[in-house]
C-alpha cells in the first residue's frame, strides 16, 4: 500500500488537483479518510474537519475505481474515528461473493444475509454505493460474473451488454474470473495484470492465438478501468469555426497521455467555398491532416459534432489511411458521444470520470484553437491595404 504524503494544514494550496484519497491527522492518528475526484477542492469542503486537523495526507491514483478501493482498505485498515461514528455498519456497502461452482457477486449493507445457507465472502466497507456500483460494471466487462442464482437458456440482457457469461460457461475460467475481480477489489490488480499477462504469453508459445487474444482483450479492458489516463496514449480533436462559411478556419489539437502536446497542434484555412458545410470542412481538414505522414499518428479521434460528422471522418479514414484508429463524435448541446461501430451514442456522464473529463478538455481545446484562428483571419480580412 502506497504511503501518505503530508502537508501542514497552512499548505493546503499544494494539495494536488487529481483524484486520489485524503485524510485529516492530529498528532499519530488519523480521524478521517476520504476519496476525492480532485482532492485539493473536497478537503477545503470539509470545514470542521480542517478545523481539528494539524496535517492533511494525501494518495494520488491513476483512477476513481482505484481511489475508491484504497479509501475501503485504509478505513477497514486504520478505523479512522469519524468514519466509524458516522456510519455504522449498515450504511455501508460490501461487495458479497457467494462460494459457489459458479459464485455470484451483489452489493449489500449487512455482513450476514437472512435465510441464506451459502457461505460468502465479503469484501469493504466502501462508503459510496453509487461509485462502487458503476466501478462494478466497469469491471464486470472485463470480468462477466452471475449476480442471480438462475440463468435462462438463451441470451439475456446482461449478455448483449457483454456484462454476463451466458448460460453456458467454463467453470474453470468463470471462476478464474471471480478470483481476478476479489484481487482487483481488494486492491491487487497489477497481481491480476501480471498474471494474466504470463497466461497469454503462455497461450501464444502453444500457438493458442485465439486463446492469447481473449487473454489480450481483457489485459487491456482491465488498464483502462484502472488507469483510464492513459487511454488513449495519443488523442486528436478537431473543430471548425466560420460565420456563414466566411473566413472558415479549422483546428487540430494533441494530448498526449491525458495533456495538451501543443508542439503538435496544427491550424487549417478552410479552402473548401460555398454555402457554409461543417461536415464537408471537417472531412477537408482530415484528409488535408492524413497526407501528413511525419505528424504521428493517434490513437483516438474526437470530432467536434454529431453522427453526421462521426461518418463523415470514418470515411475518410477508410479512404485515406489503413492504421488502427478510433473515431467518435461529440454533441455539445446533449453531450452525446458517437462512437464508430455503435449504433447508439453513449451519454457521457456514464463514462468514467478520467475519461469525461478527458473528453471534455478536448472538445473544449479545439473549439478554443478553431475560433483563436477564425478571429485571426477576420482581423487580418478587416485590416485596411
Amino acid at each position: 500500500m502506497e504511503k501518505f504524503k503530508f502537508l501542514k494544514k497552512s499548505n493546503l494550496s499544494r494539495l494536488p488537483t487529481t483524484v486520489g484519497v485524503y485524510a485529516f491527522k492530529k498528532g499519530a492518528k488519523f480521524f478521517y479518510v476520504g476519496k476525492a475526484a480532485n482532492i485539493k477542492e473536497r478537503v477545503k469542503q470539509h470545514k470542521d474537519l480542517l478545523g481539528l486537523a494539524k496535517e492533511i495526507g494525501y494518495i494520488k491514483t491513476n483512477s476513481e475505481i482505484e481511489a475508491l478501493i484504497l479509501e475501503a482498505k485504509l478505513i477497514k485498515k486504520i478505523q479512522p474515528k469519524y468514519n466509524v461514528l458516522w456510519r455504522d455498519d449498515k450504511n455501508y456497502f460490501y461487495v458479497a461473493i457467494t462460494k459457489e461452482s459458479f459464485p455470484r457477486v451483489f452489493i449489500t449493507h449487512q455482513l450476514k444475509i437472512k435465510n441464506c445457507k451459502l457461505k460468502i465472502d465479503f469484501i469493504g466497507p466502501f462508503i459510496e454505493g453509487t461509485s462502487l456500483k458503476r466501478a462494478l460494471t466497469y469491471l464486470r466487462r472485463t470480468f462477466p460474473y452471475y449476480t442471480s442464482k438462475s440463468h435462462p437458456k438463451g441470451s439475456c440482457l446482461w449478455c448483449h451488454l457483454k456484462l454476463c457469461p451466458g448460460p453456458d460457461p467454463v467453470k474453470s475460467e468463470y471462476q478464474k474470473n471471480i478470483k481476478n475481480l476479489v484481487f482487483v477489489l481488494k486492491g491487487s490488480s497489477r497481481k491480476v495484470l501480471n498474471d494474466l499477462e504470463r497466461r497469454m504469453k503462455k497461450s501464444s508459445l502453444l500457438q493458442e492465438y485465439e486463446k492469447a487474444a481473449k487473454i489480450r482483450d481483457k489485459i487491456t479492458s482491465l488498464e483502462r478501468v484502472i488507469n483510464p489516463q492513459q487511454i488513449p496514449g495519443r488523442a486528436e480533436a478537431y473543430d471548425v469555426s466560420n460565420i456563414q462559411g466566411e473566413e472558415a478556419a479549422g483546428s487540430m489539437v494533441t494530448f498526449i497521455n491525458g495533456r495538451p502536446a501543443k508542439n503538435f497542434y496544427r491550424k487549417f484555412k478552410i479552402k473548401i467555398a460555398g454555402k457554409p458545410n461543417d461536415v464537408a470542412m471537417i472531412k477537408e481538414i482530415l484528409s488535408r491532416r492524413l497526407r501528413h505522414a511525419e505528424w504521428p499518428y493517434p490513437d483516438l479521434i474526437l470530432i467536434d459534432g454529431g453522427k453526421a460528422h462521426l461518418n463523415a471522418a470514418s470515411k475518410c479514414l477508410k479512404w485515406n489511411f489503413k492504421h488502427i484508429i478510433k473515431v467518435m463524435a461529440i454533441a455539445k448541446k446533449e453531450n452525446k458521444l458517437y462512437v464508430e461501430g455503435r449504433t447508439k451514442p453513449i451519454l457521457l456522464k456514464g463514462l468514467p470520470r478520467e475519461m469525461f473529463n478527458l473528453i471534455l478538455q478536448l472538445r473544449d481545446e479545439a473549439h478554443r484553437f478553431a475560433i483563436s484562428y477564425h478571429r485571426k483571419l477576420r482581423k487580418k480580412r478587416l485590416l485596411p491595404n
